[in-house]
């Protein structure tokens, strides 16, 4: 038996709007230098990446993304130093859950499994 435990952020209308996938789709953004590739690597599509990550912005109040348009050198967008920092915490704050739950979950395990 395992414990699966998952880490969502929601807004006051209880609506989830990060967890691991936006996560990873900004560290797909952050090596590749580009959203679609990142969403591609993910199966999202393009428009609906730029859905997630407009609302992210939104529910957060914070720029994440530099975008810089096309032309000779090709276009590409970065994380903002706040969007680092966010990912960061983000993971910090995932490990320090699943490490919480690990622990109350070892007692649970010992009543509970198989023998």
């Amino acid at each position: 038996m395992k414990l699966h435990v998952k880490l969502a952020l929601a807004n006051a209308a209880d609506e989830e709007f990060c967890g691991s996938g936006l996560l990873q789709l900004l560290a797909g953004i952050a090596a590749h230098g580009s959203i679609q590739r990142a969403a591609r690597d993910m199966d999202l599509s393009y428009v609906k990446a730029l859905k997630i990550l407009n609302r992210l912005e939104r529910e957060l109040g914070e720029t994440l993304l530099v975008r810089h348009k096309g032309g000779a050198a090709r276009g590409h967008t970065e994380l903002t130093p706040f969007a680092r920092r966010f990912m960061r915490d983000f993971a910090a704050l995932r490990q320090q859950v699943r490490g919480a739950a690990d622990a109350a979950f070892k007692g649970f395990h010992k009543r509970y499994e198989r023998k």
